[in-house]
């Protein structure tokens, strides 16, 4: 049976490919401190629906590239913000006070 893995896509700037991070808590056999190890992961997205930051789970199947061997199974959640709509946001500066460098620019002219 082939296996699924539950992961965050950290990239979907390639065409019907998106790239999940998959993280892991493991503990130090010595120390006995637990560290996050992270992996990645190339899967084949056909109609490009996830988008960074999506929580997805992939499947294996057959080699589809010389690194892709996962396909995209579902989205399993999207993020309440992500960083488009957060730029978009940035660039309208409605209902911001002046900074004082640019009052002080518009009382010289």
């Amino acid at each position: 049976m082939a296996r699924t893995i539950i992961g965050t896509v950290s990239s979907d700037k390639t065409d019907k490919t998106i790239v999940v991070t998959v993280q892991a808590r493991k503990t130090h056999p010595l120390y006995r401190k637990q560290y996050t190890v992270s992996k990645k992961f190339m899967a084949h997205d056909e109609q490009n629906e996830a988008h960074v930051g999506d929580k997805v789970a992939i499947v294996e199947t057959r080699p589809l590239s010389a690194r892709k061997r996962f396909i995209l199974d579902k989205i399993i959640e999207k993020p309440a913000l992500r960083e488009d709509t957060l730029a978009a946001a940035k660039s309208e500066d409605t209902g911001k006070k002046p900074t004082k460098a640019k009052a002080e620019e518009e009382a010289e002219k």
